[in-house]
């Protein structure tokens, strides 16, 4: 794919002779840099969202680990929803072990948005680059 990538973009002279004329902006370029708008935006949302998953994780791994130091016979106050209950320490490790798993899994489909977002704005900067040259500016 880099192969592709590289020779779609302009070379340096003519990156030299594209940047002294004025390029017009059609319709389609403008639509191409609205939607690679819209996916920056995605992409930095998703990337707030998985920070605070880790952060979730890394929380009920903690849990985890105190709850290792338990007796087995007490029971042990788990939060659900805005009350606690008092459960068996078995039956809480099952919970946090389904909440990790599925925190898991969420992680996951949250990373392979995020690749397929990248992807597209490869492409789309591709595009652009080659169309405007320095005239635009796609880093983020």
């Amino acid at each position: 794919m880099a192969d592709t990538l590289q020779r779609r973009m302009l070379s340096k002279e003519d990156e030299a002779t594209t940047t002294g004329d004025e390029v017009e902006v059609r319709r389609e370029d403008q639509d191409k840099i609205n939607k690679f708008s819209r996916l920056h935006q995605r992409e930095i949302a998703i990337e707030d969202e998985l920070k605070l998953k880790h952060k979730e994780k890394e929380d009920l791994d903690d849990v985890s680990n105190e709850l290792e130091l338990a007796d087995e016979d007490e029971t042990i106050p788990y939060k659900i929803g805005d009350g606690f209950v008092s459960l068996p320490l078995e039956e809480i490790q099952e919970m946090l072990s389904t909440s990790t798993s599925k925190i898991e899994e969420e992680v996951a489909a949250l990373e392979e948005k995020l690749e397929e977002i990248r992807e597209e704005q490869t492409a789309l900067k591709v595009d652009l680059y080659a169309r405007f040259g320095k005239s635009i500016n796609l880093e983020t």
